[in-house]
């Protein structure tokens, strides 16, 4: 590890010499927040467990390349032990095969090595803000996994791997990770201050669940100091002055005393178009030297000045010289461009309107069977059959689940069977798997517990050879009552999956 520090901090070097740029090399660390966002369902339940952040440290060897000798842009990078990951828990209000409590963590280390751009704004002599970002790469250090299952009996169960293996397998773990990162803080003098924030882009983890996600996202604040000054820019202090500190030599600076731009001669240019406050009409808007700092007149504000503004008194746009362009069909595609000068169309299609193959009114666009006649209402395809809808309405009405279970009865698999000889029978199909609850209960797990139950048929229905593309689950709760009332029976009719039906999408 020390020999690949000392080749990136060698060639950091080598790089500043070559272009004469100035380099500082630093030491940074503090705290870090880690959490892993999105849908990362660790498999080990059909419910998603509760995930919340790591707490962990970020620190490490930074450099930082000034890009010219006044230049406002600087290049920095380094190398960072980098502490990332999550942990998750669950408590279960009734018992679930006897487990009460499950406690994990997943627990990843890292050496990043960011690549960022930054912008250095002096606020005094001493003091600059800094902001930047762009892209880093992290290389897998060290890990752990380990999960605590905690009986209703009393016993407690562990298991723990430190030893993260190193494919794209599921179940296994990235060698590199890569994302953005961006930064903002402070600098006083040889002292850092400043706060972290990242995100990944990439998988870290292959997941054994087919919907899960695993990017890390950190937040870290850190303080740090330039522990090394290249030796060029201590020659160019001794040979130029600059007691504004703004990088431009008195020897040129108009305005010595006061920080300024280069490109204003060290004056203030608070527009930054090369034009000195003090002498700049507009000092708060860019603009040219030909109209003392202001911008080129533009009396109709259509982006085309009035010295080439053929229409000054209209908005209209360049391709016209500033006048309005000819469009018959009023579509905003000029008629010199379009196709179809007297039909409204889009510019995608060169001004023509979009085809509709099978004349059913519905335009290939938006047709979902632009070869077969349908209807609008069932976006362009034809609707599915009256009595095999109400077939299977009628049969899902016997599925149904136990209090608090996403267990499907054997009942509910015979049912399940009939629909799945119908989808076989039918492979222009498509399903959409609607997950209810009943009223009672904790209303926090309702829609959890929908949604498990609409996933348990989906994957049902995928084990006995149906495409998991054709199959779509979603957790409503328990706001699609088909029974009112308290009663058992009422409560057991609205623990349940609606199965709907569509030939598209």
């Amino acid at each position: 590890m020390k020999k690949r520090v000392l080749v990136f901090i060698s060639c950091l070097v080598i790089v500043c010499a070559a272009s004469q740029a100035q380099l500082r090399i630093g030491i940074a660390g503090g705290p870090q927040l880690s959490a892993v966002p999105g849908n990362p369902n660790p498999g080990w339940d059909t419910i998603q467990y509760n995930h919340s952040k790591r707490q962990g440290w970020r620190a490490g060897l930074l450099a930082d390349i000034r890009l010219a000798p006044q230049s406002l842009f600087y290049l920095q990078s380094g190398m960072f032990f980098t502490n990332k990951g999550q942990r998750f828990s669950v408590k279960y209000d009734s018992v679930n095969n006897g487990v009460a409590e499950v406690k994990s963590l997943q627990y990843v280390n890292y050496l990043e090595v960011p690549l960022n751009l930054f912008l250095k704004f002096n606020l005094g002599k001493k003091t600059k803000f800094m902001i930047g970002g762009g892209p880093y790469a992290g290389f897998l250090f060290s890990g752990k996994e380990r999960r605590e299952i905690y009986m209703d009996n009393g016993t407690t169960q562990l298991m723990q791997n430190t030893d993260l293996k190193i494919t794209t397998s599921p179940g296994t773990y990235s060698n590199i990770e890569y994302g953005w990162n961006a930064m903002a803080g402070f600098e006083f003098g040889r002292f850092i201050v400043s706060a972290y924030y990242s995100e990944g882009l990439s998988d870290f983890y292959t997941s054994t669940a087919p919907e899960g996600t695993f990017k890390h996202q950190a937040m870290a604040a850190a303080i740090g100091y330039y522990i090394f000054t290249s030796p060029d820019k201590i020659k160019r202090d001794k040979k130029s002055k600059d007691q504004d500190d703004d990088g431009v030599p008195d020897s040129e600076d108009i305005c010595p005393t006061k920080p300024g731009a280069s490109t204003a001669h060290g004056c203030p240019d608070a527009d930054l178009d090369s034009i000195a406050d003090k002498v700049d009409k507009c000092p708060e808007i860019a603009g040219l030297a030909k109209y003392k700092g202001c911008p080129v007149p533009d009396k109709d504000k259509d982006g085309v000045p009035d010295t080439e503004d053929k229409c000054p008194d209209v908005a209209g746009v360049p391709q016209f010289g500033g006048c309005v362009f000819p469009d018959k069909d009023k579509d905003g595609v000029p008629d010199t461009e379009d196709k179809c000068p007297d039909s409204a169309g889009s510019f995608k299609r060169n001004g023509c309107p979009a085809p509709d193959t099978d004349k059913d009114g519905v335009n290939d666009d938006e047709d979902k069977c632009p070869k077969v006649k349908g209807v609008a209402s069932n976006k362009g395809c034809p609707p599915v059959k009256k009595e095999l809808i109400q077939k299977v309405e009628s049969m899902t009405k016997s599925i149904h689940f136990k209090y608090k279970s996403v267990l499907l009865l054997p009942s509910s698999k015979r049912v399940l069977n009939q629909l799945v000889k119908i989808l076989k029978d039918n492979p222009e199909l498509n399903v959409m798997i609607e997950g209810h609850v009943s009223g009672d209960g904790n209303p926090e797990n309702h829609d959890k517990l929908s949604y498990a139950r609409a996933y348990s048929v989906k994957i049902y229905f995928e084990s006995k050879g149906i495409s998991p593309f054709r199959l779509t689950a979603v957790g409503l709760g328990d706001t699609q009552p088909v029974a009112k009332g308290s009663s058992e029976s009422a409560l057991a009719k609205n623990r349940r999956v609606v199965i709907k039906l569509s030939n598209h999408e």
